[in-house]
């Protein structure tokens, strides 16, 4: 029996390849909106980060949200989606 595979995605705190479902995704729509994404499947450019507080606020010093994404992160942005990660 053929083994399914499983796709890995890359956090952009710790930068360490994980499966997909260990990872939360974040999402840039097509209006520009940035938002997390706990299912998976909306449209729009995404990018991985573990589920820790450590891991998203390492991506968040060293800016790697704006390098993903192309475009500046508001602060508020950034403690709005703090708060949805810790209340996961």
């Amino acid at each position: 029996m053929k083994q399914k595979r499983i796709p890995m995605r890359m956090c952009l705190g710790c930068n360490e390849m994980k499966p997909k479902r260990e990872l939360i995704r974040l999402v840039k729509s097509a209006e520009g909106e940035i938002s997390l994404d706990t299912t998976g499947k909306r449209n729009g450019r995404g990018a991985y980060i573990c589920r820790s507080v450590e891991c998203f606020s390492k991506a968040r010093r060293s800016k790697r949200f704006e390098r993903a994404f192309e475009c500046a992160i508001s602060d508020e942005l950034y403690d709005r989606m703090e708060r949805e990660l810790e209340n996961e």
